[in-house]
């Protein structure tokens, strides 16, 4: 077993493609949850979703789950270790796919990401969730799409749902919420024209009232900044609003989303850290 762990952590920490780590993490990824794959929440090919059910679920908790990529590649499948950490917990785990670069471009990837909040709000119950109790969780690229969620109401408007009323709490890991100027080509013809970019920053849609939020990082983070984290949750206070941050010492950004399978969870405490926000987060906000 010590050397599983070893070999895990040296791949997840190397990136390495040919042993992949992630089929490591997802391969001792076992509980008595459920899983319902690949349920269809909008017309692209890529809207569908997972949904990680615990054992009796009644009134559970539920996180929408946005893994990270950069916007360009990723996979629901990905992160079967996620949605088992998280539903092992007692929280029904909700993980959608969405479209990416070449696909479509900004916002593109947000219309996805509140259709997928959309469903599950709607649906929930049926898998023993809390309609009025859905929490938004990214990783990195997912990270930022779940701020933009919770901190701009118009992407969750079409659907005749808010962010103040439905969303009960924001969790970002290692998420960019501050990242201009931008450098790389790619994500330049991602996100448009530099003299309309304020619109795609997280951190200019802060007010007074947003969900609360769990913000965490790794100091060692060399992929995104954890200054991105610390910006934004300065924000938020200096806005009025509830928010706790933690940086870890010593994390890189893999490392950060792979210490929640059992195999690295010694790396840093950051799945208990977001069940305890989930758990001490009151179910039912104000409405807007």
């Amino acid at each position: 077993m010590i050397r599983v762990v070893l070999l895990a952590c040296t791949l997840l920490m190397a990136g390495c493609a040919v042993f992949s780590p992630v089929r490591i993490l997802n391969g001792v990824a076992q509980g008595s949850f459920s899983i319902t794959h690949s349920i269809a929440y909008g017309p692209y090919p890529r809207d569908n979703l997972d949904v990680y059910t615990p054992p009796h679920a009644h009134d559970a908790p539920v996180v929408v789950f946005y893994y990270g990529g950069s916007w360009q590649d990723g996979d629901k499948s990905m992160y079967r270790f996620v949605g088992a950490a998280l539903a092992d917990k007692g929280v029904v785990a909700i993980i959608p796919n969405y479209r990416v670069y070449p696909q479509t471009d900004f916002p593109g990837f947000l219309q996805d990401s509140a259709a997928a909040f959309a469903w599950a709000h709607q649906h929930a119950a049926e898998y023993g969730g809390n309609p009025d109790r859905i929490f938004v969780m990214g990783h990195s690229a997912g990270a930022y799409n779940a701020a933009m969620l919770a901190l701009d109401p118009k992407w969750l408007a079409p659907f005749g749902l808010s962010p103040q009323r439905n969303i009960t709490g924001f969790i970002g890991l290692a998420g960019p919420y501050d990242f201009l100027p931008l450098k790389d080509p790619v994500l330049k013809t991602i996100f448009g024209p530099p003299d309309d970019l304020a619109r795609t920053q997280p951190i200019n849609f802060v007010t007074p009232g947003a969900p609360p939020a769990f913000l965490a990082a790794g100091k060692a983070d060399h992929t995104v900044s954890p200054g991105n984290t610390t910006r934004l949750a300065a924000r938020l206070a200096q806005a009025g609003d509830e928010v706790e941050m933690k940086l870890y010492p010593g994390i890189g950004h893999r490392r950060l989303i792979g210490a929640f399978s059992p195999l690295l969870r010694w790396l840093s405490p950051v799945l208990a850290d977001c069940l305890t926000f989930i758990n001490h987060t009151p179910e039912q906000r104000s409405a807007a």
